[in-house]
């Protein structure tokens, strides 16, 4: 007994010992985490534009650093630039020049990309007066030049200082380097922080990319909202035996949609933190951003074929082509993400579709926009029942295949270069969220609607698909009825006209709008014995779902 109590009491103080190092530990997490949370606080106050840095080495005496689109008066540069010279200003090595170039005709796109044009002709369509070109020698004080001898005896030249922008806009500015005088080319080290403003949400944003951030904040709430909902519904859906592939599909899109916002957050967070950003987590946005557009158009068309809405699988030619139409779209897709990360000239302000993939995608979706209305229209004539569903489901979305290539064309040769990534983020974010509200509308399973497509349960669609394996009758599974997965019965299970079933005569029975037809009083019950299986048989196997069907469809 003594002994019990000891291993008790030792027990005892185990776990005690062990709650309180638990309780420290959440302690010190949350401790940390708060610290965590003002430092970010202490960096958000403190934020320090957009950021650029380099080593430029090359043979040329003219090159391009970087652009950025400066709001009037709160636009500023500041600088850090470094190099050595042999002679300062000497016909060795000569002297290097910052150039500052803004988007009117005569500037920038009168020299760039214009590689017939020598260094002198470019640097000729600046205008000294407005201060667009820093000599960065120690005769020019503006540019905060120093000479410094380094332990070596290398003669170093140390720049540094900054630059406000006046204009009538918001306009991109590009800055260059120039060594005219020289003959061996631009070896430059460079330091820049551009920025508009002091505000968080501003002062590191190139002014086309102002209020990108709360867009995407906005829209991250927004579909989180539907995520939920679709969560909500499927959960009825999969009570009912009703939760298909397709509707599986949808939530997937939406989901999809939802991680990508949140990497995009991620990133424009931190990036006005410091400037930079993380560059992976926008790609890794933008990929599932592609994604969730590639499963939402594949679930289109799969619905436009009647897929799980009249149809329980397609046919073998219809999988083929739907396959090799994904594949090319997918491969697309990835071309054009590699396009513009290797040959995207980041000296022009290019659209992601200005490209050969960019274009072919536009093609693509409007090869995929007409056979999408060609499924449609072939559902509709074989299954006239279904055009409560099929015809504002075919409005909307041709409006949303067209909206594409149309926004394109637009941000390409309409909206201006210094507002167009904000705008299209805006329309791009806008026209996702009323495609999938609107799917997460129209399929609603609400109690009086005459339009939820699905009237066959999923586990109907097993049952015949097991059926279908076995004997035949009359040229038909299931003993001539006809039921099998290539095409549905026209008869819908659920009751949607207003003359099937009344609750007392004062209007339709919706309560049986989502419930299997109850079997007749000449029916077996699933209680009573079976019957006889045609010819002999008595194996369950074939015996029951022989029932099942001919109770839940017919």
């Amino acid at each position: 007994m003594a002994e019990r109590r000891k291993r008790k009491e030792a027990v005892a103080q185990h776990r005690e010992k062990n709650n309180n190092f638990i309780s420290s530990t959440r302690f010190t997490t949350m401790k940390r985490l708060l610290s965590v949370l003002f430092v970010l606080l202490i960096h958000v106050s403190h934020s320090q534009g957009k950021y650029i840095s380099g080593h430029l080495v090359t043979a040329e005496q003219w090159a391009f650093l970087g652009r950025f689109c400066f709001l009037s008066e709160l636009g500023r540069l500041k600088f850090q630039f470094t190099y050595s010279p042999q002679e300062v200003c000497g016909n060795t090595v000569g002297c290097q020049n910052i150039l500052l170039y803004y988007d009117e005709d005569d500037q920038w796109p009168a020299v760039y990309p214009h590689p017939e044009k020598n260094c002198s002709s470019k640097e000729a369509v600046l205008n000294v007066n407005n201060n667009q070109v820093l000599n960065l020698t120690t005769q020019y004080v503006w540019s905060g030049c120093e000479p410094v001898v380094s332990d070596d005896d290398s003669n170093t030249m140390t720049c540094g200082g900054g630059r406000s922008f006046q204009s009538v806009r918001e306009r991109w500015w590009y800055i260059a380097v120039s060594n005219c005088e020289g003959f061996h080319g631009l070896n430059i080290q460079y330091e820049m922080t551009l920025t508009n403003g002091n505000s968080y949400w501003t002062q590191h944003f190139s002014a086309d990319e102002f209020h990108i951030l709360e867009t995407d904040i906005t829209f991250l709430v927004l579909f989180a909202g539907i995520l939920a909902l679709s969560i909500w519904v499927a959960t009825i859906l999969k009570s009912r035996q009703l939760f298909h592939t397709s509707y599986k599909m949808y939530m997937s899109a939406v989901g999809f949609h939802v991680f990508s916002l949140f990497l995009l957050c991620l990133h424009y967070g931190q990036y006005g933190n410091d400037g930079v950003g993380l560059p992976a987590a926008q790609l890794l946005g933008r990929i599932f951003q592609s994604v969730s557009s590639l499963v939402f158009l594949l679930m289109l068309i799969l619905l436009g074929k009647g897929y799980t809405v009249t149809r329980g699988r397609l046919s073998h030619s219809g999988s083929v082509k739907i396959s090799v139409f994904m594949t090319l779209y997918t491969l697309a897709y990835a071309i054009l993400f590699i396009y513009e990360r290797e040959f995207f000239d980041a000296g022009l302000v290019l659209y992601l579709y200005e490209s050969p993939a960019g274009y072919g995608l536009i093609g693509l979706q409007l090869l995929s926009w007409l056979w999408f209305c060609y499924a449609i229209f072939f559902t509709l004539k074989h299954y006239p029942e279904k055009s409560l569903f099929y015809v504002p489901y075919f409005f909307f979305y041709t409006l949303w295949f067209l909206a594409g290539p149309i926004m394109v064309l637009i941000a390409a040769f309409v909206i201006s270069k210094w507002a167009r990534e904000k705008i299209v983020n805006g329309l791009e974010q806008s026209l996702a969220f009323c495609a999938y509200t609107f799917f997460l509308i129209l399929t609603r399973p609400g109690a009086a609607n005459k339009n939820f497509p699905f009237h066959v349960r999923t586990s109907q669609i097993g049952i015949v698909d097991d059926y279908e394996q076995g004997p035949q009758q009359n040229g038909t599974a299931n003993g001539g009825t006809g039921v099998n997965l290539d095409h549905f019965p026209h008869q819908s299970m659920y009751s949607t006209s207003t003359d099937s079933s009344f609750i007392g005569g004062g209007g339709p029975n919706f309560t049986e709008l989502f419930t299997v037809a109850t079997p007749t009083s000449s029916q077996p019950r699933p209680a009573d014995n079976p019957p006889p299986y045609p010819g002999g048989s008595m194996d369950p196997a074939r015996r029951i779902p022989d029932f099942t069907v001919k109770s839940g469809i017919s």
